[in-house]
């Protein structure tokens, strides 16, 4: 499958949201038995988190979250937003103190982390083969590294401040017909592209493709109604979001993990205590393996039949194609150096056979 879709770098954003359609964190108010001494942070911080679905095995894992930190000491206000777009306005202007939301729309407030959610940063391939194990180690040395308290320089950005990174799964395109495989043969093609994200729409056209304004809560029906022919998707939103609709009988989705999305708790630090930052992110960081276990699951939901895969040669012509495409979106101010040049560092020690290992690429 040829990623026309890894020379449209920002179609993160699509990608970003529809995770949280199976993959969000999703908020419970404070826990009622609460200890007679603990005090809300910072006179009452309230905490803010996108969830359109609201229950299930994310919901209770953040009623874990809030137990967590309660036994740390720290009470806060739980409130539950089913648009992220007026979570992350309300998290802007002060109504909330912190926000769990995308990488995508956590950016603008610390870059250094949303890093980790730009295109193909995590990708590795080994021998012309998607190694997806190593991938997503890619991700958990980094969550390791910026939780540690040495890191504290790099996700503290003026007022804000990182409270954790939680994996939400490697993305993949989705396409309702298998001859879409060309980067000359995504001309014309119609593809969702998130509505509140300018350089998206007019990173498609430079590939020849027509962007359609999509948001949330439309981008999967328009898939499956045929309204647009390529949408960007985590595996375990395939059946809760009835893609098998929009990918028919003609259609698949390609083997290749464009990103792996994460899902970022953003603090205001002065309306919490001063430990809270790192208790939050010590324990979003001993979550990993449980929050991959359900990432890993999601995978297994899309029969083998519909996956497409490409050849050794293409996998590595895909990933210097997305590397390329780092570069450009870090020049242009959309991705953060600094945090790339972390995770190729990582990449490196995990795969230090790549070819990247020894250019100069992403080492600014």
């Amino acid at each position: 499958m040829s990623f026309f879709l890894l020379n449209i770098m920002k179609f993160s954003s699509t990608l970003l949201a529809s995770a949280f359609l199976a993959a969000c964190v999703c908020a419970a108010q404070a826990a009622p038995n609460a200890r007679p001494d603990a005090k809300p942070e910072g006179n009452g911080a309230q905490f803010c988190v996108f969830d359109p679905i609201g229950s299930g095995e994310t919901h209770r894992a953040m009623q874990d979250y809030a137990l967590a930190m309660l036994k740390k000491g720290h009470v806060v206000q739980l409130k539950t937003y089913v648009d992220e777009r007026v979570a992350v306005e309300d998290f802007r202007t002060g109504q909330c103190d912190g926000v769990m939301a995308t990488g995508l729309r956590t950016r603008p407030y610390v870059p250094f982390s949303a890093a980790l959610d730009s295109v193909g940063a995590s990708t590795i391939v080994r021998n012309g083969k998607v190694d997806l194990k190593a991938s997503y180690e890619v991700v958990r040395q980094f969550v390791n590294v910026i939780s540690s308290p040495k890191a504290l320089d790099f996700i503290v950005a003026g007022p804000y401040e990182l409270a954790g990174i939680a994996p939400l799964g490697a993305v993949y395109p989705f396409v309702n017909d298998r001859n879409i495989d060309t980067l000359e043969k995504a001309a014309g093609k119609r593809v969702a592209a998130m509505d509140y994200d300018k350089a998206e729409a007019q990173l498609i056209q430079r590939v020849g493709a027509k962007p359609v304004a999509a948001d949330i809560s439309n981008f999967s029906t328009m898939f499956n109604n045929g309204l647009v022919d390529v949408i960007m998707a985590p595996a375990m939103v395939y059946k809760p979001l009835e893609l098998y609709k929009g990918i028919g009988t003609k259609g698949g989705v390609a083997r290749f993990p464009v990103v792996i999305l994460t899902g970022q708790a953003i603090i205001r630090s002065a309306r919490f205590a001063k430990s809270f930052g790192q208790d939050s992110r010590d324990y979003f960081a001993s979550q990993y393996d449980t929050a991959l276990n359900i990432v890993v699951k999601g995978d297994r939901e899309i029969p083998e039949k519909l996956w497409i895969d490409s050849t050794p040669r293409d996998n590595e012509r895909y990933v210097l194609l997305m590397r390329q495409g780092r570069v450009l979106m870090a020049e242009k101010g959309f991705y953060d150096k600094k945090g790339l040049k972390l995770i190729k560092k990582i990449r490196c020690s995990i795969h230090p056979e790549a070819s990247e290992c020894t250019e100069l690429t992403e080492n600014w």
